[in-house]
C-alpha cells in the first residue's frame, strides 16, 4: 500500500490508538534510562522546591522578612538553589535525550530504508518519504526535548498544588476541584478533531516538498518550455491547501487554550472572593491566602500548560503513526535464514524458464518463459525495440524483484539462496543514464570500492580515460559535481560510472550500452577500456550499437518479454528478419 492510501486509514488509526502509540518509541529511549532518570530526579526536585517556594510566601507575609529566624533563611536559600540548579540538570538532560531519541528514530527510519525493494519507491514519492525522515523526526525532538518534560513537570506540579491546597484550606480546595473538571472538558472534545487536522497538516507540507523537490530536480525542462508562471501557480496552490489546513488546526489548538483560559480564570476568581471573605472573618491569615493563591495559579498554569502540550502530542502522535509506519514496512527481497556462498572467480550466469511482471503492472509479462545460458567469461549482447525487456533482465539479475516464475542461477545457485548484498557485491553496473551523488569526484568514483586509496582511484579514471578532464575541474578529484551529476556533460558523467565499475572489480559486469553518451574519439578509447575490463568476466551489455554486437560472443534478441533468437551477427542477419531490421533504423546509425 503506498503512503497516500494510507493517509484515510491512518488518521481514524490515529483516533482510536491516542497518545498510546507514542509508548512504541520506548525502545528508542531505553539504551537512556540511566540519564532518563537524572532527567526525571531533576524534574521531581525541581517540582518539589517550587511547592515549597509556596510556604516561603506564607512565612513573608505572615512573619515578615525582617523577622524570620536564621535557618528559615537558609532553607530558603536552599530551596531557591536547589530549584535552580535542578531545573539545569531537567534542561539540559531532557534536551540531550530530545535529540538523541530524534536522531537515533531518524537512523533506524533511513536504515530500514536502505533495505526496502526498489517498488517501493517507485510506488511512494520521494518527498514524502523525505518528510518523514526531517519534519516528523523533528517534531519528534521537540516533543521529547521539552513538551514532555512540561507536561510531566506541570502533572506533578498539579497533583501537589492540590495537595498544598488541602492542607491550606478545604473549602476553597474543593472550589477548584470542581472546576478542574470542567476545565478539563473541551481538551476531551476538541482533542479528538485536532488529532485528526495534525494528520492531515503534516501531509500537506509534505506535499509542498515534494511538488517543489521535483520541479527544483526538473528546472531545465521548466524553463525550456517556459513554464514558470504555471508552476509558480500551482505551487502557489500547494501551500495554500497546506494553509488552509493549518488554519483549522491552528483554530482547534487556539479554541482549546482560550476555553481552559477562561474556566482557569473564572475558577481563580471565585477562589480569590471566598478567600478573601475569609481572611476578613479571621478563618485564614493572609499569609495563607497568598500561598493558596499562589499554588492555584499553579495548578491553573499546569492545566493551561497540558492542554497546550495536548494539541502538540497529538502532532506527536500523527508523527509517530506515519515513522511507525516506516519501520514496519517489510521488503518484498529478503535475504534466506541459512544463505549460501558464491564460488571464488568468475561466475556463469543461467536464467531457467523466467517468466516476470511489474507489481504495479501484474496482467502484463514484462519477461516471458526466457531460458539462456552465459558461460564464464563470456560476453553477451542483448538487442530489442524499446520496452521489449532488456532492463528487466538486468534488474532481475541483481534482485531487485523476484521472477513470477522460473529461476535465476548465478554461479550454478539459485540467488533466492544468496544473501542480496553478496550477490551484488559481485556484479558491476554502468548505466545508460549513470546516476552521480552530489558530492566530489573521488566520493563518486570510490563508490565502487570505499577502501579504496587514492591512487587506485586515478588509476581507475585513467582507465575510463577519465582523468584527463577531472585533472582540468577547479579543483580536481575534489571538485564538487552538484546534483545528479550537473556540473559534466554527458560523456563525463558516464566516463565516471565506468571509471566506479573498474574500481569495483566485480566478477559479473552489465553494462547498459556504457558508451552511448560518447562521441566517436571517446567512445573507442573507452571501448578499448572496457574491453581490458571485461576479460575474463562474465558480461552482460544492452546493445544500441553495432560496434558493441561485433565483440559480442552471441548476442540474444529479446521481443515482447521473449527470447526470439541467439547466435552470432552473421547469424541472425541471416535468419531474423526483426534483427535485420533492428540493425538497419538502430545499430547502423
Amino acid at each position: 500500500m503506498s503512503l497516500n492510501n494510507k493517509q484515510v486509514s491512518t488518521a481514524e488509526k490515529i483516533q482510536k490508538q491516542d497518545l498510546r502509540i507514542l509508548l512504541k518509541l520506548s525502545p528508542f529511549i531505553k539504551p537512556y534510562k540511566k540519564i532518563a532518570t537524572i532527567a526525571l530526579m531533576a524534574l521531581i526536585l525541581t517540582s518539589l522546591s517550587f511547592l515549597l517556594f509556596g510556604q516561603g510566601i506564607k512565612l513573608f507575609i505572615d512573619e515578615g522578612i525582617y523577622t524570620l529566624q536564621h535557618h528559615q533563611l537558609i532553607i530558603i536559600a536552599v530551596v531557591l538553589i536547589t530549584l535552580v540548579i535542578g531545573t539545569f540538570f531537567r534542561f539540559y538532560f531532557v534536551s540531550w535525550i530530545g535529540e538523541r531519541v530524534s536522531n537515533d528514530v531518524r537512523l533506524a527510519v533511513f536504515n530500514h530504508l536502505l533495505t526496502l525493494h526498489p517498488h517501493y519507491f517507485e510506488m511512494n514519492r520521494s518527498g514524502e518519504i523525505n518528510a518523514r525522515l526531517t519534519t516528523d523526526t523533528t517534531l519528534l525532538q521537540s516533543i521529547f526535548g521539552f513538551s514532555i518534560s512540561m507536561a510531566l513537570s506541570s502533572a506533578l506540579l498539579f497533583l501537589g498544588g492540590l495537595v498544598m491546597m488541602l492542607i491550606t484550606n478545604i473549602k476553597l480546595a474543593l472550589i477548584v476541584l470542581v472546576a478542574v473538571p470542567i476545565i478539563l472538558l473541551p481538551m476531551a472534545i476538541y482533542g479528538r478533531r485536532l488529532r485528526a487536522l495534525s494528520r492531515k497538516s503534516q501531509d500537506t507540507v509534505a506535499d509542498i516538498g515534494t511538488y517543489a523537490g521535483e520541479i527544483v530536480q526538473n528546472i531545465k525542462v521548466v524553463q525550456s518550455f517556459t513554464r514558470e508562471p504555471e508552476e509558480s501557480r500551482a505551487f502557489k496552490n500547494e501551500v495554500e491547501k497546506a494553509f488552509s489546513v493549518a488554519k483549522r488546526r491552528i483554530m482547534q489548538s487556539s479554541l482549546l487554550i482560550a476555553a481552559a483560559m477562561i474556566l482557569v480564570f473564572t475558577g481563580l476568581g471565585a477562589m480569590i472572593w471566598f478567600g478573601a471573605q475569609d481572611v476578613t472573618n479571621g478563618d485564614i491569615s493572609a499569609g495563607e491566602l497568598a500561598s493558596f493563591v499562589f499554588y492555584a495559579i499553579m495548578v491553573a498554569r499546569s492545566v493551561a500548560v497540558i492542554s497546550e502540550i495536548y494539541g502538540q502530542l497529538q502532532r506527536a502522535a500523527g508523527a509517530t503513526e506515519r515513522l511507525l509506519e516506516l519501520l514496519s514496512e517489510e521488503s518484498q527481497i529478503q535475504p534466506p535464514s541459512q544463505a549460501k556462498d558464491l564460488p571464488d572467480g568468475t561466475l556463469s550466469l543461467n536464467f531457467n524458464n523466467v517468466s516476470f511482471s511489474y507489481p504495479s503492472r501484474p496482467d502484463e509479462k514484462a519477461l516471458e518463459e526466457i531460458s539462456f545460458k552465459v558461460d564464464k567469461g563470456e560476453t553477451i549482447a542483448i538487442v530489442g525495440l524499446s520496452g521489449s525487456g532488456k532492463t528487466t533482465i538486468f534488474e532481475l539479475i541483481q534482485r531487485f524483484y523476484d521472477p513470477s516464475n522460473g529461476s535465476i542461477e548465478v554461479g550454478e545457485v539459485n540467488i533466492i539462496s544468496l544473501n542480496p548484498v553478496k550477490l551484488r557485491a559481485n556484479i558491476g553496473v554502468v548505466p545508460q543514464q549513470p546516476t552521480l551523488f552530489s558530492a566530489d569526484v573521488c566520493h563518486n568514483i570510490s563508490y565502487g570500492n570505499p577502501l579504496a586509496s587514492i591512487q587506485q582511484i586515478k588509476a581507475a579514471a585513467k582507465e575510463a580515460f577519465a582523468l584527463d578532464f577531472i585533472e582540468k575541474l577547479p579543483e580536481g578529484f575534489d571538485s564538487y559535481l552538484g546534483e545528479q551529476g550537473v556540473r559534466l556533460s554527458g560523456g563525463q558523467r558516464q566516463r565516471i560510472a565506468i571509471a566506479r565499475a573498474i574500481l569495483k572489480d566485480p566478477s559479473i559486469l552489465l553494462l547498459d550500452e556504457a558508451t552511448s553518451a560518447l562521441d566517436a574519439n571517446s567512445e573507442q578509447k573507452v571501448q578499448e577500456a572496457l574491453k581490458r575490463l571485461m576479460q575474463g568476466r562474465t558480461t552482460l551489455i544492452i546493445a544500441h550499437r553495432l560496434a558493441t554486437i561485433m565483440h559480442a560472443d552471441r548476442i540474444l534478441l529479446i521481443d515482447n518479454g521473449r527470447l526470439v533468437a541467439e547466435g552470432t551477427h552473421q547469424k541472425l542477419l541471416s535468419e531474423s528478419e526483426l534483427y535485420k531490421r533492428l540493425c538497419e533504423l538502430q545499430f547502423n546509425h
